[in-house]
């Protein structure tokens, strides 16, 4: 296999491509659920529970409403807030007793485990599910909820469906299993994992809104267009990055981040056993993200900034930017990590609308996205996916975030580090 992340090679791609997408078909889709909806919002359950693994659960609430689906985020537990693998705490919209009697066009399972299994084990939901299949309208899973709960319901007989792979067996006693990354059979949708979630979320737009809107859905996220492992990415003053025993990484947020960037920069780094602190750059641990996902923080930034951290990095979003880019500490911080000759990085609007406007890009070679980047003072890497000069990382958007992840984890950790992980989310 090619190496992965070990050769960083210069990488300008000016004709940007949307990607394309295989997703299998084992009978032709019914778009019955398009034609029998009265309302031209598509309304959409998204159930959450403790321990789910929580890229897969915000990758699909984002990609969806940024298509304009009603969606809901329904927590199995008692209590609205879940706490997810990796430490993620997400609050959601309602408790899933609130949801019985709304007709929804889609239910959408995230996995992971304990995750998957809180799910199944929710009569509430199952009686959902059930309805929603018997009815005739979609549902569907990722990871290892089309074997934990879907298979365990009766819902795949006669169905093809694929999974993660180390719950494939399982899943081949209450299916016909592929070990395609997104297979659709009829009314059911199924994905492998957190890898594959962003293409198993824009098939799901496609199946309730049509080809068009998937298109433009997608084009903007900035999605790979390949699944092998080969990463690109630009690397220039090169040096080697250092930490102590793991790395010590403050990842702050404010109302307006973009969850998905967020959330896989913490996914990502705590799967390598990083040591990540999530700020509230507001007055309160929970803030509301550019697609209404609400996260909880570990605490507030002020307590964050009395920490020495290897690296600060910014998630992107326009109103999670210019919240950084207004904040004193934040600023001060990031002034402060060069001046002690530390690492620092920001994905999407932040370069632009953070770093750029404070001369912490000067001298330096940055990326961000695509609208951003005429902010930039040096354009000459904007087209790249990823940029490292020296100590500082730069990337352009949701699509390109687990490349991102994974640059930092290779420049800290390791090639073998960045690839292991790779490979378990299925990014590869």
């Amino acid at each position: 296999m090619a190496a992965l992340l070990r050769h960083l090679t210069p990488f300008t791609n000016l004709t940007p491509r949307l990607p394309s997408f295989t997703v299998l078909s084992s009978t032709t889709p019914r778009r019955f659920s398009l034609t029998t909806m009265a309302s031209a919002s598509r309304k959409v359950l998204v159930p959450i529970a403790n321990g789910m693994e929580p890229l897969e659960a915000v990758i699909t609430i984002d990609v969806l409403r940024r298509a304009g689906a009603d969606v809901t985020v329904a927590s199995v537990e008692p209590q609205l807030r879940v706490d997810a693998c990796h430490g993620v705490k997400i609050v959601a919209d309602a408790l899933i007793s609130d949801c019985v009697d709304t007709v929804f066009d889609l239910v959408s399972l995230p996995g992971g485990i304990p995750g998957a299994t809180n799910l199944r084990d929710n009569d509430t939901l199952q009686n959902i599910v059930k309805k929603q299949a018997s009815e005739g309208r979609l549902y569907a899973a990722v990871c290892a909820s089309p074997a934990v709960a879907l298979g365990s319901w009766g819902l795949l007989k006669g169905l093809k469906a694929t999974c993660y792979p180390a719950f494939m067996e399982q899943l081949s006693s209450s299916a016909t299993t592929v070990e395609s990354r997104v297979q659709l059979d009829g009314q059911v949708i199924t994905s492998r994992g957190p890898g594959t979630t962003m293409e198993y979320s824009v098939a799901l737009v496609e199946q309730l809104f049509g080809k068009e809107k998937a298109d433009e859905v997608s084009g903007p996220l900035l999605m790979r267009t390949k699944h092998d492992d080969q990463f690109i990415v630009t690397e220039l003053n090169k040096v080697q990055w250092t930490c102590g025993s793991v790395p010590k990484v403050l990842v702050p947020i404010a109302d307006g981040s973009e969850e998905m960037e967020a959330v896989i920069i913490i996914d990502v780094l705590r799967r390598a056993k990083a040591e990540v602190v999530v700020a509230s750059v507001g007055d309160k641990l929970e803030i509301l993200a550019s697609r209404k996902v609400k996260l909880v923080a570990d605490m507030l930034l002020d307590e964050a900034a009395k920490l020495s951290c290897d690296l600060i990095v910014l998630p992107g979003g326009l109103g999670g930017a210019q919240a950084f880019a207004n904040s004193e500490t934040v600023v001060n911080l990031l002034k402060k990590q060069i001046e002690s000759d530390r690492y620092y990085g920001a994905i999407c609007a932040s370069p632009a609308l953070v770093l750029e406007p404070h001369g912490l890009l000067k001298g330096k070679k940055a990326t961000a996205f695509p609208a951003m980047c005429e902010k930039l003072s040096d354009k000459s890497e904007i087209e790249s996916r990823v940029v490292v000069d020296g100590k500082l990382i730069t990337s352009r958007g949701p699509g390109t975030s687990l490349e991102f992840s994974l640059a930092i984890v290779d420049k800290f950790l390791g090639h073998d580090k960045a690839l292991e992980i790779a490979k378990a989310m299925l990014v590869v």
